[in-house]
């Protein structure tokens, strides 16, 4: 069966646009402070990139665009799974409503220097190239752990693939490091600790299936020996 391509109507295209919008206003709102800096600096990276990404598989990979689509519980996803997804998503809510409380609203951190703050800001470099080129070079990078059958599933092994097996994870720790870095929230790196541990998690169980119903996977991972950061896991 040749996979759905996903048209993006306009009603779809404006689901998408409010959607990507929601988390950038959030910010804005629950900082009381619609001329912070910092929150407009992560706001405008995380436009870009989704807007970026989005553009890019709708023009060069229009059956990745429509497995990204796919609702958790959908296709053959692993039952775990659908429950990893929505912790993920939680927790991931929760990571965007502190910081901004913490940062600017209520100052419960102590201000950060400036030089950890640029840290932040080279790590979301890092996280935004990371997660393009995941995309990029693999079709198969569906937001779903499940076997791609009537995508005939291969194993990818080169661009950032040939770094680490899951670059894409390791773009997401970049990401939630970076960001409370980047914004000065305390509370929000203890919770890209707990985000950290989740991705992790997800990376073992993954692995399970991976190695066990894709061909080729165990050999991969003795040519790619790290899972998420080289020279260390």
């Amino acid at each position: 069966m040749a996979p759905e391509i996903v048209k993006l109507s306009p009603a779809r295209m404006l689901f998408t646009a409010i959607y990507i919008l929601i988390f950038p206003v959030l910010i804005l709102l629950l900082a009381g402070n619609w001329l912070w800096i910092e929150g407009w600096i992560f706001n405008i990276w995380f436009i870009a990139l989704c807007g970026t990404v989005i553009i890019h598989l709708y023009l060069h990979d229009p059956a990745l665009l429509a497995e990204r689509y796919k609702k958790p519980g959908s296709a053959n996803q692993e039952g775990w799974d659908k429950y990893m997804v929505y912790g993920i998503v939680l927790g991931f809510i929760l990571w965007i409503g502190i910081m901004p409380l913490d940062a600017s609203r209520f100052g419960w951190s102590a201000g950060f220097p400036g030089w950890l703050k640029i840290f932040g800001g080279i790590g979301l470099l890092n996280s935004a190239f990371l997660f393009y080129r995941a995309f990029a070079d693999n079709t198969f990078a569906s937001s779903l752990v499940r076997i791609q059958s009537e995508r005939k599933h291969q194993v990818v092994t080169s661009g950032v693939y040939g770094l680490v097996r899951h670059p894409m994870y390791l773009g997401g720790i970049m990401l939630f490091v970076g960001t409370p870095l980047l914004l000065g929230s305390f509370w929000g790196i203890l919770m890209a600790v707990v985000m950290a541990f989740l991705l992790a998690a997800r990376i073992r169980g993954e692995k399970r299936l991976l190695v066990k119903e894709l061909e080729g996977y165990a050999d991969y991972q003795k040519k790619v020996r790290y899972r998420l950061m080289p020279f260390i896991w």
